[in-house]
């Protein structure tokens, strides 16, 4: 009797078991669908055997829960290459609608910058074409117009700059309650997470934890680091705690200098160490902080140029009325503000300074002058000038480097064009990674409908030969209590 109540033991053992297993399984055909969901596997073990006069028997098998199948190692390289990718992602959008500035527009507008390289062209060529009649007005007025055009498509490109560096510090301080969202979140389930399963495999409560840092990653850089608890610490790039196993530390936002910056705790400035870090809001900073104020440090300096120059060879002439040269264009104090302040100030086109000086209001002489300072590199001109800023340029100095202003123009535009290239070669390539490597994820943890069936199958099977079993030791146990007499209870 001892014997077939061993039997009746195990194998009741084994059909709870194969059930266990059997409502796992079902448990992922149900979330096949289910973003995140990672699959898994019932786990068996053998019971321990019991040893009778010296005889080792089994005592059958139980099944231990549910494992989730993943690789976390691999998970944190996918966040860490989401990571790369957002932060180019983020930074290759602003650096495309900044270069949409620079497409020749027809017009001058509010919204379109016009073509600068022509506008450039166009008022240098007045120049020219005031060389065969210097006293002709509507040549003169044309060189007023052509400059208008000119200072007003890059003041407004200028201004298109400045409000594109404003939507990009707006979706930077955007990320701030999204990270906050994400980071009280994972604090929460790491709570859960080491109440439940301190040790072990905490089920769906890790899948929600992992999606909350697969968004998290895409947010802004981060380093995770596991706890003895099966929690998790999860700090900046540059090392700031944002969680603490159940702590959840705020990013707040204030603004220092006309722009966002971020903080982590009281009074830490954390804007630096995010800026060319991952996530978008590295990308969004660096787009901000570094690509858009060169851009315009680099407008700056080719309206300042233009305008210092022409205004000093201006001055080195003489005006239909035998008065040396006014200024042309206005002249900021500073380099910096130039772009957007750029304007017109002449009113009379008689005042502008055809004529050398000693030569006769209707000689050209200084007109040719003003015209090659679209072609060639004067840097004579310039020579013990003093700017508005009080700084005195000495001989072989000049305010473009050393280019015409065409030249300068279309290296800057070509340079903007070649890093918009390349950061969008990198987030090509850093795409490409993600997707293998959300691959190799998703053949390890994702749902696999054939993988299911033939576990079925085989749990199937393992259920229908145990219940045989059982059958088989129900009638033994029946005949063994009636004595082998056929009775109608079985």
């Amino acid at each position: 009797m001892g014997t077939i109540n061993s039997a009746f033991s195990i194998i009741a053992g084994a059909l709870n078991a194969d059930q266990s297993g059997l409502s796992i399984i079902a448990g992922n055909v149900a979330n096949a669908n289910t973003p995140g969901y990672t699959r898994q596997r019932p786990t068996f073990h053998e019971n321990s055997t019991v040893t009778i006069n010296g005889r080792s028997f089994g005592t059958g098998v139980l099944e231990t829960g549910a494992q989730s199948i993943r690789d976390r190692v691999l998970m944190e390289r996918l966040d860490q290459q989401q990571q790369v990718a957002s932060a180019s992602g983020a930074r290759l959008s602003a650096l495309n609608l900044l270069q949409n500035l620079f497409t020749p527009a027809s017009g001058s507008n509010v919204s379109a910058a016009g073509d600068i390289g022509t506008d450039i062209t166009s008022f240098f060529n007045s120049f020219a074409s005031l060389e065969a009649n210097p006293g002709n007005n509507a040549l003169r007025q044309q060189v007023l117009s052509s400059g208008k055009m000119l200072a007003a498509d890059i003041s407004n490109t200028a201004s298109s700059v400045n409000a594109q560096r404003a939507a990009v510090d707006r979706e930077a301080a955007g990320v701030a309650s999204q990270v906050n969202a994400l980071t009280a979140s994972i604090a929460t389930l790491n709570q859960q997470i080491q109440s439940m399963s301190a040790g072990g495999d905490a089920g769906t409560l890790e899948d929600e934890r992992q999606q909350d840092l697969n968004q998290l990653s895409q947010l802004i850089g981060i380093n995770q680091i596991t706890t003895e608890n099966n929690g998790l610490t999860i700090t900046t790039t540059a090392g700031q705690t944002l969680v603490s196993e159940g702590v959840a530390t705020r990013m707040t936002t204030g603004i220092v200098g006309g722009v966002t910056h971020f903080f982590i705790g009281a009074n830490n400035d954390v804007t630096i160490g995010l800026t060319g870090g991952g996530g978008q809001l590295g990308g969004y900073l660096t787009a901000r902080d570094q690509d858009i104020p060169q851009v315009m440090g680099q407008l700056d300096q080719l309206a300042f140029g233009i305008s210092v120059e022409v205004n000093a060879q201006n001055a080195k002439g003489i005006d239909l009325n035998g008065n040396a040269g006014a200024a042309i264009f206005s002249q900021s104090t500073t380099m910096a503000g130039s772009a957007m302040n750029m304007k017109v100030v002449m009113t009379d086109p008689n005042q502008i300074a055809a004529a050398a000086v000693g030569q006769g209001t209707g000689d050209n002489t200084n007109a040719i002058a003003l015209a090659q300072l679209g072609t060639q590199v004067n840097p004579a001109i310039l020579n013990g000038l003093t700017l508005p800023d009080g700084t005195t340029l000495a001989g072989g100095q000049t305010l473009l480097t050393g280019q015409t202003p065409s030249g300068y123009f279309s290296g800057f535009v070509i340079s903007l064009g070649s890093t918009v290239a390349q950061v969008e070669t990198e987030n090509t390539a850093e795409n490409a990674s993600v997707t293998q490597l959300q691959t190799m994820n998703n053949s390890l943890s994702q749902v696999n409908l054939n993988d299911e069936a033939s576990a079925l199958t085989t749990l199937e099977r393992s259920y229908q030969a145990a219940s045989r079993v059982f059958g088989l030791l129900n009638s033994i146990m029946s005949s063994a209590l009636n004595l082998g007499q056929q009775t109608a209870v079985s």
